[in-house]
């Protein structure tokens, strides 16, 4: 339960045409060097105005070998980096997590998965299960049932290698970069979700996980294979992928949209902001139906970068 929840001069005598000239040079040269890394980045603008963002995945293997070097010196001359929002979590909040342990981790007393899924996906679910030792799992949680059907048996690995934030973090510390993180989620907000949120709520979740099972750990790879080679709607079809778009936090009706508000309007914001910033941001929110980058398009910003619809 602990680790879920303590799971960003120009020349004096330039005119303002050549200023805005240079800086859109400057935005060039960094999305050049950028795009080293192999994993998706774009370049939104609409005049004068300009923003990078990078597509992050959460979650790649050990070994996977890919190019940060791109992506380091590219943030290195950045102006500013935002990193997604972080949990505010105190001692009181870790304590009555504790406390009401039970109900974060089982389902209400007397009931089991069957009780609240389709028969369908319920015979799907033993199926997946079967090898298990118990019965455990049939009164768990489904905030946690969710998270151990991506773990154990479709491949997602939680101490995994590192990804696009870890390098666009290090080399803002290494160059003294400013950092904001776009929004934050108070502890009691997390605990009082994970404490009332009715079995229902996370079907959606365990349907999704279960297809991801089905499909095999070989998706935890296949996934990471994509987001390097920048195949964009490669990656969102995957059914891992699409399983932690599902689950908590980012399908909860609750927390998801909080986290979802939270980035766009620190984007909109940042677009407005003088000089260059670099977004490390969530692929999924970034490429999804309806995103962050079909709404820019919608806006009449030019996008540049990898394809992020299917076709």
């Amino acid at each position: 339960m602990l680790r879920v929840l303590l799971a960003s001069l120009a020349l004096l005598a330039a005119t303002p045409v050549m200023a805005q000239e240079l800086e859109a040079d400057r935005v060039e040269d960094i999305i050049v060097i950028a795009r080293r890394s192999d994993v998706p980045v774009w370049e939104v603008s609409k005049g004068d105005r300009s923003l990078i963002l990078v597509g992050n995945i959460r979650g790649v293997p050990r070994d996977l070998e890919w190019s940060p070097a791109g992506l380091e010196e590219a943030t290195a001359r950045a102006d500013r980096v935002l990193y997604p929002p972080v949990g505010r979590v105190s001692v009181s909040d870790i304590f009555r997590l504790i406390w009401r342990g039970r109900t974060v981790t089982q389902l209400p007393e007397g009931k089991t998965s069957a009780d609240y899924l389709d028969p369908a996906v319920q015979a799907r679910l033993e199926a997946v299960m079967a090898d298990e030792r118990g019965d455990d799992w049939r009164t768990r949680s489904f905030f946690l049932l969710g998270i151990d059907l991506m773990s154990d048996h479709a491949g997602f690995e939680r101490r995994s290698g590192r990804d696009a934030e870890d390098a666009v973090r290090d080399a803002a510390r290494r160059a003294r970069i400013e950092g904001r993180f776009v929004g934050f989620v108070r502890g009691d907000e997390i605990v009082d979700n994970l404490i009332t949120q009715p079995p229902e709520v996370y079907r959606p979740c365990i349907g999704a996980a279960v297809t991801a099972a089905e499909a095999g750990p070989g998706n935890f790879a296949e996934r990471a294979d994509g987001w390097r080679a920048r195949r964009v709607p490669e990656v969102l079809a995957n059914p891992l992928d699409i399983a932690l778009g599902q689950c908590w936090p980012w399908g909860d009706p609750e927390i998801g949209p909080q986290l979802r508000g939270q980035w766009l309007t620190a984007l909109s914001q940042a677009v407005e902001t003088p000089g260059v910033t670099l977004a490390v941001a969530p692929l999924r929110l970034l490429a999804e139906p309806g995103g962050v980058l079909d709404g820019l398009e919608a806006d009449g910003f030019d996008i540049v970068g990898p394809e992020w619809r299917a076709e």
